[in-house]
């Protein structure tokens, strides 16, 4: 039977691989919090989600008090149902962070069991578009580098037969992020995509201004220059601006993203499964996103969204952030400068549980 007999939670940090600086935060490290289920005909599964460095512990109690009690007796099978259990009994801190972490990864760990039942991987019974996926690298573009690093990085992984590299700015003065984007391209030449992220560092003056500043160089996307949450703001910058505008890291609910489509105030969808409460909602986001003709590249956690990239239609790049090849036994597959989704039932991780307790928070 699919019925859910026992359902843990713990917190595991995990220390960041490289220094990681951005316009507005430093990555700390991971907080990362696992949810494993088990049903009473041996199924087992597996979910998580994250935090950069705070809240984790607040995302462990909403699950362990609320939760996972809730989650017993219940048909595994019935993941929509279940996501609307879970969030029904959550309704009065919802929408945020901490509820849609605590949901995702519950439902991370509900798909992982539906797959292994199914015998079939995440990038397959989630819809199952193709195999292999497009990447592009974070990891040489942060904001602390020089501009010989960014080169650097990028003709690294321009070699790898990568799609594009990420910079990010946000210097005190426009002409700076510029400058480092001049760099690159001339290094690169016109070909590979180069996408550009202010991390919601700028005011609307100053983002169209970085914005004019920028499109020389033909930034692939500049993203979240604006605070998440201000969406109008997002739509007059895409009418003044030649660079597409990408959100979707800072969203934690389908209808925020529907209100950025809606507006034309996105052109790339990057919705993240951990923070929008799921695979169940990430789905949802990217079908809407398809609706409007507009592509899904996910945020972080490549591990997981590569097979969600290679699962729908409009799924373009996978972002290169490697962060979890210390509480596992593999990572990500590249092949021909492709991202490869795992073929194993599952979603696709293989978990090393004792690198996990090792990092255990108590």
């Amino acid at each position: 039977m699919s019925i859910i007999t026992t359902a843990t939670a713990k917190l595991a940090d995990i220390a960041v691989e490289t220094d990681r600086t951005d316009a507005v935060q430093s990555f700390v490290k991971q907080e990362t919090v696992l949810v494993d289920l088990t049903t009473a005909d041996g199924s087992a599964g597996t979910g998580y989600a994250y935090t950069i460095g705070t809240g984790g512990t607040s995302v462990l109690a909403l699950l362990r008090d609320h939760l996972l009690p809730a989650l017993i007796g219940q048909d595994a099978r019935n993941v929509e149902a279940l996501w609307r259990r879970l969030f029904a009994l959550t309704r009065a801190t919802t929408t945020g962070a901490i509820t849609s972490l605590a949901l995702a990864a519950v439902d991370t760990a509900l798909w992982d069991v539906r797959c292994k039942r199914a015998g079939e991987p995440l990038w397959r019974l989630a819809g199952g578009h193709r195999q292999e996926v497009p990447v592009y690298d974070t990891e040489g573009g942060w904001l602390h580098l020089t501009a010989d690093d960014l080169v650097k990085g990028a003709l690294r992984a321009q070699k790898a037969g990568w799609g594009g590299v990420k910079i990010k700015v946000g210097k005190p003065h426009p002409a700076e992020d510029a400058e480092r984007l001049r760099a690159v391209r001339e290094a690169v030449g016109p070909s590979l995509h180069i996408m550009t992220d202010a991390n919601q560092s700028q005011t609307m003056s100053a983002a169209l201004r970085l914005a004019a500043a920028l499109e020389p160089y033909d930034p692939y996307w500049i993203e979240e220059p604006l605070p998440a949450d201000d969406i109008s703001g997002h739509a007059r910058l895409a009418r003044a601006t030649r660079i597409p505008v990408a959100v979707g890291e800072s969203l934690y609910a389908l209808p925020q993203f529907r209100g950025y489509l809606e507006t034309g105030a996105a052109s790339v969808v990057q919705v993240d499964a951990a923070r929008v409460g799921g695979i169940t909602p990430w789905l949802k986001v990217a079908h809407t996103a398809e609706s409007h003709n507009v592509m899904v590249c996910p945020h972080f956690l490549m591990e997981l969204h590569v097979s969600l990239v290679a699962a729908v239609p409009n799924g373009s790049y996978v972002e290169h952030i490697p962060q979890l090849r210390a509480v596992t036994r593999g990572e990500l597959t590249m092949r021909d400068g492709m991202a490869v989704a795992p073929d194993l039932p599952g979603i696709g991780i293989d978990w090393d549980m004792d690198a996990i307790d090792d990092r255990r928070v108590a």
